[in-house]
């Protein structure tokens, strides 16, 4: 029997796994919850339960290795069903999607700097970090923090301010981006027609129902196996690698192992490797979303919240502006803008909520091309901040 601390963690544990498979059902019971989409309840949900004091104290060592975990499981299996050719033919875009996102996070934070250094003395160094996590990552944002000799205070602070306005960001990208920057933006091209693409939205939820029919409950099982294998290469490979390197390459193998994966044929073939990972990804949310502390806001750094915001929200126009120019789409658009402010884990649950899978590979790459420029970026403009306006 468990019981106390462990009780509670295994209690919390099956709840994180058990809940996304009650959020699906009352998708496909109930039309209205349908049109929120399930990503949204399981960030809702999260956030919720991360702010009403139910969760142990234990509850950050498993959440923080749950949410690892169930992204590096999700990605080989939401990439084993990709058509790599259609990808290609918007790769192009993509990548000029991307260094509009980079320019754009270049323009925000120069000018961010220019408006806060004399509201308080970090500024520059709190603007070398913002182009750093806003073009790559989490990882990025730990590296310039040691390359820029940032107080931990204030990337501690920086950091929890990140992390509620990404949270809000994803938020608005999934329920509301599409429909506002459609009017802005020209509409996705897809590989089907209207019909055929509302067709397989609806099967998303819908088919979850037959996952445990035996002609492919089986396979999967397979292919849930074939996902754990890559992740723990991945594992091994990482350990070459430097802690500030380790999480890049490590998506970098998964990404790839999962797109050599959807061209063997007998992978390809195998149904619902899309929808599994999606699950995972509904997990993901959950974890994520209970790890926002309202809490933490109690003593707001008003310059540092508002550097923060200004980034992300302001880069995120002006770089609707340059894909307004090039004639870039929305959901290249959303995504390309997702992966570099948010990094690659966030653009399954975006890709799942613009009920766009053709782009989820993009996403991906374009997140990675920001991790391995991210450090470069933010280190060199925060040393030529410091010498215009430090």
């Amino acid at each position: 029997m468990f019981a106390g601390r462990d009780g509670m963690t295994i209690a919390l544990l099956v709840f994180y796994l058990v809940f996304p498979g009650l959020v699906i059902w009352l998708c496909g019971r109930f039309p209205f919850l349908n049109k929120i989409g399930a990503v949204i309840l399981c960030y809702l949900m999260g956030i919720t339960l991360g702010n009403v004091g139910l969760l142990p104290v234990a509850a950050k060592s498993l959440q923080e290795v749950l949410s690892q975990a169930m992204v590096a499981l999700a990605m080989p299996l939401l990439l084993f069903s990709m058509n790599v050719r259609l990808w290609l033919r918007i790769a192009g875009k993509s990548m000029l999607c991307m260094l509009g996102a980079i320019l754009s996070i270049l323009v925000v934070s120069s000018l961010a700097v220019v408006l806060m250094r004399s509201h308080f003395q970090d500024a520059w160094k709190v603007g070398g970090m913002a182009i750093g996590v806003y073009t790559g990552g989490t990882p990025n944002l730990a590296a310039i923090k040691e390359a820029l000799a940032v107080d931990p205070t204030t990337f501690i602070i920086m950091h929890t301010y990140d992390t509620l306005a990404s949270i809000l960001f994803i938020i608005f990208c999934m329920a509301a981006a599409q429909r506002v920057f459609r009017r802005w933006l020209p509409p996705f091209s897809h590989s089907t027609s209207p019909g055929e693409g509302e067709a397989m939205e609806r099967e998303e939820i819908h088919s979850y129902g037959q996952i445990f029919s035996r002609s492919v409950f089986f396979p999967l099982i397979g292919a849930v196996a074939l996902s754990c294998g890559i992740v723990g290469v991945a594992m091994g490979i990482t350990r070459f690698f430097t802690s500030a390197y380790a999480a890049p390459m490590g998506i970098l193998v998964i990404t790839t192992a999962g797109v050599l994966g959807s061209f063997i044929q007998r992978v390809r073939s195998i149904q619902r490797t899309f929808q599994v990972g999606m699950y995972l990804i509904f997990v993901f949310c959950l974890v994520v979303g209970s790890m926002v502390n309202f809490g933490d806001l109690v003593h707001i750094h008003w310059p540092i919240m508002g550097m923060v915001f200004f980034c992300i929200f302001v880069s995120f126009l002006l770089h609707s502006v340059f894909c307004r120019v090039f004639s870039i789409d929305t959901d290249t658009f959303i995504i390309t803008a997702v992966s570099a402010i948010c990094s690659p884990p966030f653009i399954p649950p975006v890709a799942g909520a613009l009920r766009n899978k053709e782009i989820l590979l993009s996403g991906i790459i374009t997140g990675i091309i920001g991790y391995a420029v991210g450090n470069y970026l933010g280190i060199s403009f925060g040393y030529l901040f410091r010498t215009l306006w430090g």
